[in-house]
């Protein structure tokens, strides 16, 4: 940036989800008892697969590992949040960036998971003899070793890309929390080769997950579909419809903010899918994988039963 008065930025201004004061306290109630819920549902889903001998099979570890991933990333997001509604807006560079990594790590992890979870279901529904062979305790972990390694190349792109930008006059982000998008916005270098970069990098993780699930949901309806009794057929793709609602609704929001990060109206249309991805999926992943599935429901029962009742110790 040459000549001018500029002065450098150190801390940013999360301008949050509504700046009408009357709603601050309305929305700070509302995201708590989200958030409240979403750290009870996932970490009692969680403790709930580890204690319980009936629910360590693949599809639970993988869960387990999703309930952990929500559990995360919407800690990394939302304490934060709820500080905006209590007008503790700002946020060091140090602390902003920092954010943004923990959250991409998080968000990644989670796509990579629900890809797991496909090819989970497809071995289950089109070759249920061998599931027990191929889905091993040792395929298990490396899957989610594999994850946790390969979901750490974007964050870091995306951390170092945020380090190359100059941040001067405006400090001012339009967001609840501190993504590239909206930081591209403020930035007073070049942007437009980062730009590029972020849709083509977005692009090809949203390429690489989506595909195999795809192919997998394409190969489960065709298994579907030669079940000769429907009611055998509505049972076996009940076991993959929450995935399929899950799927649709996350990657749907997430292609709202970083496929065509120019659009018109991308910051306010961006606000309103990260409340989804950031807030919302996280609470509903645990009800919709795990709460409504009958072996899980059944563990849970069995849980409570082992609760001595302080009347019948009396």
């Amino acid at each position: 940036m040459k000549g001018g008065n500029w002065t450098l930025v150190t801390e940013f201004i999360l301008l949050g989800l509504s700046e009408d004061p009357e709603l601050q306290y309305p929305l700070f109630a509302l995201f708590f008892l989200t958030y409240f819920i979403t750290v009870v549902c996932n970490l009692g889903i969680i403790i709930l697969i580890w204690i319980s001998p009936n629910l360590h099979t693949p599809m639970y570890f993988l869960l387990s590992n999703l309930s952990f991933v929500d559990l995360c990333y919407s800690s990394v997001i939302t304490p934060k949040m709820l500080g905006i509604f209590l007008l503790k807006k700002t946020i060091s560079l140090p602390g902003c960036v920092a954010q943004f990594f923990f959250f991409a790590y998080m968000v990644n992890a989670e796509v990579f998971l629900l890809m797991g979870l496909s090819y989970d279901r497809y071995v289950a529904i089109c070759n249920p003899l061998r599931y027990t062979t191929i889905m091993t305790k040792q395929a298990c972990t490396f899957i989610v070793v594999f994850i946790s390694l390969i979901s750490l190349l974007d964050p870091l792109t995306g951390t170092i890309c945020i380090l190359r930008m100059s941040f001067c006059s405006s400090n001012e982000l339009t967001h609840f929390h501190c993504d590239v998008i909206p930081l591209l916005k403020l930035s007073c270098s070049d942007t437009s080769i980062i730009e590029s970069l972020i849709t083509y990098e977005s692009s090809c993780i949203a390429l690489v997950s989506i595909v195999p699930i795809i192919i997998s949901y394409t190969c489960i309806i065709s298994t579907i579909m030669r079940i000769r009794s429907s009611n055998g057929r509505w049972r076996t793709f009940s076991t993959c419809s929450s995935h399929a609602a899950s799927v649709t609704l996350y990657f749907g929001t997430l292609a709202l903010m970083y496929i065509r990060p120019n659009t018109t109206n991308s910051l306010d249309q961006g606000r309103v899918a990260a409340v989804f991805y950031t807030v919302v999926i996280p609470m509903v992943n645990p009800m919709i994988y795990s709460l409504r599935n009958k072996d899980v429901n059944d563990s849970l029962r069995k849980a409570m039963q082992k609760i001595p009742l302080r009347g019948k110790t009396l």
